[in-house]
């Protein structure tokens, strides 16, 4: 599964004030809302954040996310659920106001068809009137910043590398992320390497989606919901309701 080695480092990489961004963004779409389901959740910081303005339910496919989700909301005294699921898999769940999916997790899905089922089961699980909320890399992001793409990070025992390629698909790209984690009983670092693919679409291709799906009053912007969408915006977030 990936993220499991990612899982370790993926707090330290992240820019926390990013989470305070989507919670803006959340609050401001659906000040009204009260039942919230934080899909790929992953070590639980938004869903955290939101537990002040929304009854919230995590959901991660990565066990490893999960326990460092759970970990964080005890440290900071907050009961949240943090259940494990596939995006495209959400039927055990009941229903919600919003319905959320941030940090270009849909970039994951492997197609249109995958996008189709992920998008259904928002739906499906969402009240009358209830948000879907979602953002995803742009094609400047994919196509021009991503291809060619190399960071080093280093702790004190432990150290890692990413390195991104151009993908299979069109506007997709291949993470290579290579780990080295001190491990006592060797006595050396232990080498473990996660490939992650993502991919995104025309915002075309997602909005069509969304309607025949039946989402309706969908909008498109960038910078967390601040401004329109732009030829070289890293990232839109999408906004539509049942």
């Amino acid at each position: 599964m990936i993220y499991n080695s990612f899982a370790k480092v993926y707090s330290e990489l992240m820019d926390d004030s990013l989470y305070a961004k989507w919670a803006d963004y959340v609050k401001k779409q659906a000040p009204k809302s009260k039942e919230l389901l934080d899909v790929a959740c992953g070590t639980g910081d938004l869903t955290i954040q939101l537990a002040d303005s929304y009854q919230v339910t995590g959901t991660d496919l990565s066990e490893e996310m999960l326990k460092i989700a759970e970990e964080k909301s005890k440290n900071n005294h907050v009961e949240i659920p943090f259940i494990q699921s596939n995006m495209m898999d959400l039927y055990e769940f009941g229903s919600y106001d919003v319905i959320t999916c941030f940090d270009d997790s849909i970039c994951y899905l492997n197609g249109e068809e995958e996008l189709e089922i992920a998008f259904n089961q928002a739906y499906q699980h969402l009240n009358d009137g209830g948000h879907y909320l979602f953002d995803a890399h742009s094609l400047y992001q994919m196509d021009q910043v991503f291809p060619g793409y190399m960071f080093n990070h280093k702790s004190e025992d432990s150290a890692f590398m990413w390195s991104s390629y151009e993908g299979e698909y069109p506007h997709s790209i291949e993470h290579e992320l290579t780990f080295f984690n001190w491990n006592e009983k060797i006595g050396g670092y232990s080498v473990n390497t996660e490939i992650h693919h993502e991919r995104t679409y025309p915002i075309e291709v997602f909005v069509d989606i969304l309607k025949e799906t039946g989402f309706k009053n969908i909008n498109v912007s960038a910078d967390f919901g601040t401004s329109e969408v732009k030829d070289d915006s890293n990232r839109w977030f999408f906004s539509a309701q049942k």
